[in-house]
């Protein structure tokens, strides 16, 4: 598999996730670069497109909680809104409502709307259990409504 193809199949959805954890894009734009990095230097031979997504995500996500552990990251804070994640200003300010979701529930909403995985894909991938996971869907989307209820008034 060609480095650049995987590169561009994958750098955006490394960089939205990043961005969903450390809520800085300095900070994402270096997640890209270690986590293709890390594949760079040991190579995974993917089986299906859906075993290079999962090994994407769970290697950010990793990358992402050890660099929110350090102690760097505990003692300076830069919390910013990156200028796009996406394009329109609409979807800017969803983005930065469900930043203010716990994680649990940020990364539920991400997998489901913006990658587009199934609750049964995002059960092998979380390993969490089906119903707990729709539950955490049903419980975001409710606390994402009354965030933007909130700010409608």
């Amino acid at each position: 598999m060609d480095l650049q193809e995987i590169y561009d199949r994958q750098n955006r959805r490394v960089y939205r996730l990043a961005m969903l954890y450390l809520k800085n894009s300095h900070d994402a734009e270096d997640a890209v670069q270690n986590v293709f990095m890390k594949w760079m230097n040991r190579p995974v031979s993917f089986d299906s497109e859906e075993h290079e997504n999962a090994w994407f995500y769970s290697v950010t996500k990793n990358y992402c909680i050890d660099c929110l552990k350090s102690f760097w990251k505990r003692k300076v804070s830069f919390c910013e809104i990156p200028e796009t994640i996406e394009e329109s200003s609409q979807s800017e300010e969803l983005i930065e409502q469900i930043w203010k979701l716990p994680a649990k529930y940020r990364e539920v909403l991400y997998l489901y709307y913006y990658e587009e995985y199934s609750v049964k894909e995002m059960s092998s991938l979380l390993h969490r259990k089906e119903s707990t996971l729709q539950t955490q869907l049903a419980t975001a989307r409710e606390k994402l409504r009354t965030i933007l209820g909130k700010e409608e008034e």
